[in-house]
C-alpha cells in the first residue's frame, strides 16, 4: 500500500497545504502536519467526503466548461537602427507578446486521481496473485526434487547392500579355498607326493608366492589390472589372473570401470575423408593415426584427404571394423527410388527431332500459333524449349531441341525425359546425318517414333522416298507392316497437322501414361540461365506431383524456395502438375540441364545435400585437374611438344554452354589439344578476362557481351575475344584454326555503342529509341545488335538515324540521337545498341 505525505499530495492535487489539512480534519482524518503520511484508503475517504459536501457545487461545475483558457496580449515598442545610404535612422518596431493560461476543474483532477488509485489497486492484486502462483510452483518443484532425492537414496542404499552381499560372498569363497589348501597340507598327503620321485619337482610354495606377489603388483599397477589390446600379450597374464582370486575392498574401488575387452568400433568411411575426421571416428589422437600412416609409408598431415581404400587399410590396421559408405548415402533420405501413390492418366511429353532446316520449329510454331523461329539467330533453334499445348483431342507437352550435330548431348537429354519422339523429315530432302542420330537416340531411350514428313506442299516433295530411306534404318511404316506411324504434314499450310496430333495422342493412349498426383513433386531441368533482374531461372518439367509456389526444391548442387512460376506465355502461375513446364525463380544457382528436381520438406536438409554435392563435385574436379597435370607431363615426355588451345567460354544459357564445350573439346587431335579452361552463364566480367589472361586462353562469347570494365581490361591485357551468335561459326572457326585451314577471317569490330534513355512511338517508324552514344560512332549503314543485360536479344540493322529532326548518316560519342531499329519494336529503356562492322583479315599461324 503506497503512502505519501500531505505536502506531496497537495502538490499533486494543486491546492495549498493548509487547505488540504483543513479538508482532512473535516473528513475525520487525523494528521499532525504537512510531513505526516496518508494512505490510499484515507485518500478515498477524503474524496468521498468532498463529493458529499460539495454535491451541489459539483453538479453546477459539471454543467459548466471543464477547462477555461485565458489569453492575454501585451504590446511594446523597440527602436532599431537602420542605415539608409550614409545616414543612420531609427526605426520603431511594435512587439506583441501573447500569453495563454488554461484552468482545469478540480473535480477532473480528483476523478483522475481516483482512476489512478483504482488502477494501482488492481495492479497490486495482480502482482500478489502472480507471486502466490510462483510460490506454489516453487513448492511443487521442491516437493518433486525431494521425492527424486529420496528415490535416489533408496536406489543407492540397495546398490550398497548388493555390493556388501557380493563382498561377503567373495570373502566366503576365499575362506573356503584357504580351508581346502590347509586340508591338502596335512601329513597324510606326503606319501602321495613321493610317488613322483624321479620326475621334475615343482618349486616350493615359498618361492612361488613372492613371484606371484610380484606379478600381482605388476599387473595391478596404479591400483588396477593392466589392459592389453594386443592378443599376443594378454594370454599368459590372463591365465595367471584366472589362477588366483582377487578380493578388492571398498577402499580399492574407484569411479572408472575398466573395459573387460578391447573396444572395437565400426568406422564409416566415405569416398574421401581427412586424417582428422578419421581419427575422430576411431576415438584416437591424430598424431597416433599419422604414426600408423608413416609406418605404412604414407606421409600425411592432419588435413590430408585420404581415399576410401587407404582409410580402410588404416582402420583394419588399428583393430577396428571398416564400413564403406556409398557416395550417395547422405541423399538416400531425400531421394525416392519409386514414387508411391495412386496413378492417374497424364499428357504425353513429345520431343521434336530432325535435321537442320527440316521445319521442326516451324511445325511447332503452327501448333502453338506463335512465332519462335523469328527470334532465333538465322532461324536456328539454339536452346531447348518446353511448351504445353491444349488441343481438341487432349493436352501435349512439346520439347523443341536443336537439330545440329553439335547439340547431340542436349538432344539425348530430350529423348531421356520424353514419351514420344516426332521425327521431322523434309519430303524434298530425305534422310540426313542428324536424322540418323535422332533415330539412334530414340532407340537408346526406348521411345516410340512418329514420323512427320514435312514440306509436302513443295513441288519436289517425294514422301515415298522418305519411307524407303527410313526403312533402310529399320523404321517401317504401318502400311508396310511396321509399327511406326507416318503422317504427311506441311508446317506452312497446316495440312496434316491435325492428323499428326491425333497420331501422337493415339500412341500415348496405347502407352497408358500414368503419373502420381498425391506425392512430393519431382521433375527435371529442361534449361537454366542467369537473369540479372530475376537471378537464376530454370525451366522445370514436372513428372509427378504438383509443384506449388513456395515449395523448397533441390536440383543437383542447387536448392531454393520457389518464389514465382511462369508458364511458356510468361504469365504467372501458382502450381504446375505432371508434364507441365514452368519457369521457376528462387534457386541458389543455375543447375545443369537434365538434373533431377525434387520437392523437399526440410530446407536445412536440402541445403546440407546441396553442400555435400558441391564439395563432392569440387573434390572430383580437383582430383581430375591433378591427374590431368600429371598426364600432361608424361605426354610431353613421351610424345614431345603438344600445342594447347585454351578457351574460356561464356554463354547465355546452360544448355548452349554444355553443347559448345563438348563440340569444341572433340576437335582435339594428335598435334593440337583443345582445353576449356572455364565456362559460365551470363555476361563477360573482369574475372573472366583475368582468368583468360592468366591462362593464355581465347575468350568466346556466345550470345553474350562484355561489360565496360571487362572491355577495358581486354584491351589492356590483349586478350583475344570473339563473339558468336550461331554455334556453327564458333565450331568452324576453331576447327579451321587447329587444322591449319586459315582462310581470310571475317572479323567483327565494334565501332559504337549507344544507350537507350527513352522510347518514343512514331506512326512511320514504330518505336524510336532516344539514345546517347557512349562509345565510338553510330553509322546508319552498319549492322547492329540490341543488348539487354549484356545479352543479345536482337540482331539486324537500323531503319532510321536522326539528330533532332534531321536524318544523319552517323552520330559520334557524347551526342544524343533517335534510332529506329528495323523490324523490331521491343526496345526498352536501359538497352544498349551495339554497332559493328565486318572486315576480312588474313590470318597466320
Amino acid at each position: 500500500m503506497s503512502e505519501v505525505t500531505v505536502k506531496q499530495f497537495a502538490e499533486v492535487v494543486g491546492i495549498p497545504v493548509d487547505r488540504l489539512l483543513t479538508q482532512l480534519g473535516n473528513a475525520g482524518i487525523s494528521v499532525g502536519g504537512a510531513d505526516d503520511t496518508i494512505s490510499d484508503d484515507e485518500k478515498m475517504e477524503l474524496l468521498a467526503y468532498l463529493r458529499k459536501s460539495h454535491g451541489k457545487l459539483g453538479k453546477q461545475e459539471e454543467s459548466g466548461p471543464k477547462k477555461i483558457t485565458l489569453k492575454r496580449k501585451t504590446h511594446s515598442e523597440l527602436k532599431v537602427p537602420s542605415a539608409q545610404g550614409r545616414t543612420t535612422t531609427t526605426k520603431t518596431v511594435t512587439v506583441e507578446v501573447r500569453k495563454k493560461r488554461t484552468y482545469v476543474k478540480r473535480s477532473d483532477i480528483l476523478e483522475e486521481e481516483e482512476k489512478r488509485l483504482q488502477a494501482e489497486a488492481e495492479e497490486r492484486a495482480r502482482q500478489e496473485a502472480e507471486e502466490a502462483a510462483a510460490r506454489k510452483a516453487e513448492e511443487e518443484r521442491k516437493a518433486k526434487e525431494e521425492a527424486e532425492r529420496q528415490a535416489r537414496e533408496e536406489a543407492e542404499r540397495k546398490q550398497a547392500e548388493e555390493a556388501a552381499a557380493r563382498e561377503a560372498e567373495a570373502q566366503r569363497i576365499v575362506e573356503e579355498q584357504a580351508r581346502q589348501q590347509a586340508a591338502e597340507a596335512k601329513p597324510g598327503a606326503a606319501p602321495e607326493a613321493d610317488k613322483g620321485k624321479g620326475k621334475k619337482q615343482p618349486k616350493h610354495k615359498r618361492h612361488a608366492e613372492p613371484a606371484a606377489d610380484e606379478d600381482r603388483k605388476q599387473s595391478r599397477k596404479y591400483g588396477r589390472e593392466e589392459l592389453h589390446v594386443s592378443a599376443d600379450k594378454s594370454g599368459k597374464r590372463r591365465k595367471k589372473s584366472r589362477q588366483r582370486s582377487v578380493s578388492l575392498s571398498s577402499s580399492d574401488k574407484h569411479g572408472f570401470e575398466k573395459p573387460t575387452a578391447p573396444i572395437v568400433r565400426e568406422v564409416g568411411i566415405p569416398e574421401s575423408i581427412t586424417v582428422a575426421e578419421l581419427a575422430q571416428k576411431m576415438s584416437v589422437k591424430a598424431a597416433e593415426l599419422i604414426k600408423v600412416l608413416m609406418k605404412m609409408g604414407v606421409m600425411a598431415t592432419i588435413n590430408e584427404v585420404l581415399d576410401q581404400e587407404t582409410a580402410q587399410l588404416i582402420v583394419e590396421e588399428m583393430g577396428h571394423k571398416p564400413k564403406l559408405l556409398s557416395e550417395n548415402e547422405i541423399e538416400e533420405e531425400l531421394v525416392q527410388t519409386e514414387v508411391e501413390g495412386e496413378r492417374v492418366s497424364r499428357a504425353p511429353v513429345v520431343t521434336i527431332m530432325g535435321h537442320v532446316d527440316h521445319g521442326k520449329t516451324s511445325l511447332l510454331d503452327y501448333i502453338r500459333r506463335t512465332k519462335v523461329a523469328a527470334g532465333e539467330a538465322g532461324g536456328i533453334t539454339q536452346h531447348i524449349g518446353a511448351y504445353h499445348v491444349d488441343t481438341d483431342k487432349g493436352s501435349i507437352s512439346f520439347l523443341d531441341t536443336p537439330g545440329h550435330a553439335a547439340f547431340t548431348a542436349m538432344r539425348a537429354r530430350g529423348a531421356q525425359i520424353t514419351d514420344i519422339v516426332i521425327l521431322v523429315v523434309a519430303a524434298d530432302d530425305g534422310v540426313m546425318p542428324q536424322t540418323e542420330e535422332a533415330i539412334q537416340h530414340a532407340r537408346a531411350a526406348g521411345v516410340p517414333l512418329v514420323v512427320a514428313v514435312n514440306k509436302i506442299d513443295k513441288p519436289e516433295a517425294d514422301p515415298d522416298r522418305v519411307k524407303n530411306e527410313l526403312a533402310q534404318h529399320e523404321v517401317i511404316p504401318e502400311d508396310w507392316g511396321g509399327d511406326t506411324q507416318f503422317v504427311n504434314v506441311s508446317a506452312h499450310t497446316g495440312e496434316g497437322v491435325d492428323q499428326l496430333l491425333e497420331a501422337v495422342l493415339l500412341q500415348a493412349e496405347v502407352m497408358e501414361l500414368k503419373a502420381v498426383i498425391d506425392c512430393p513433386a519431382n521433375g527435371v531441368i529442361i534449361e537454366s540461365s542467369l537473369d540479372r533482374g530475376r537471378g537464376p531461372v530454370a525451366t522445370v518439367l514436372v513428372r509427378n506431383g504438383i509443384l506449388h509456389k513456395g515449395d523448397v526444391i533441390l536440383s543437383g548442387s542447387e536448392y531454393g524456395r520457389v518464389r514465382a512460376m511462369f508458364d511458356e506465355k510468361g504469365e504467372q502461375i501458382e502450381e504446375a502438375g505432371p508434364t507441365i513446364p514452368a519457369l521457376v525463380l528462387g534457386l541458389s544457382g543455375t543447375p545443369n540441364a537434365g538434373d533431377d528436381v525434387m520437392v523437399v520438406k526440410d530446407e536445412r536438409k536440402a541445403r546440407e545435400v546441396a553442400s555435400f554435392r558441391q564439395d563432392k563435385s569440387r573434390d572430383t574436379r580437383l582430383a581430375r585437374q591433378k591427374q590431368a597435370r600429371l598426364d600432361e607431363v608424361f605426354n610431353q615426355m613421351s610424345e614431345g611438344e603438344v600445342s594447347d588451345v585454351n578457351l574460356v567460354l561464356k554463354a547465355d544459357v546452360q544448355g548452349s554452354l554444355e553443347a559448345l564445350r563438348d563440340a569444341l573439346t572433340k576437335l582435339s587431335n594428335d598435334e593440337v589439344r583443345v582445353k576449356v579452361v572455364s565456362g559460365g552463364v551470363g555476361g563477360i566480367n573482369e574475372s573472366d578476362v583475368n582468368l583468360a589472361a592468366a591462362s593464355g586462353a581465347i575468350m568466346i562469347g556466345f550470345n553474350v557481351r562484355a561489360d565496360a570494365a571487362a572491355r577495358r581490361l581486354v584491351e589492356e591485357q590483349g586478350v583475344d575475344l570473339h563473339y558468336y551468335s550461331v554455334i556453327y561459326d564458333a565450331i568452324d572457326e576453331v576447327k579451321k584454326a587447329i587444322s591449319g585451314l586459315l582462310s581470310p577471317e571475317i572479323r567483327e569490330e565494334i565501332i559504337g555503342l549507344a544507350e537507350v534513355k527513352d522510347v518514343f512511338r512514331s506512326s512511320k517508324f514504330g518505336a524510336i529509341a532516344g539514345s546517347m552514344v557512349v562509345e565510338g560512332v553510330v553509322r546508319r549503314s552498319a549492322p547492329i545488335r540490341v543488348l539487354r543485360d549484356n545479352v543479345v536479344v536482337y540482331e539486324g540493322e537500323l531503319e532510321s538515324l536522326r539528330r533532332h529532326k534531321d536524318d544523319v548518316s552517323e552520330v559520334r560519342a557524347g551526342t544524343e540521337c533517335g534510332i529506329g531499329v528495323k523490324d523490331y519494336n521491343d526496345v526498352k529503356p536501359g538497352d544498349q545498341i551495339e554497332v559493328f562492322e565486318r572486315t576480312e583479315v588474313s590470318r597466320t599461324v
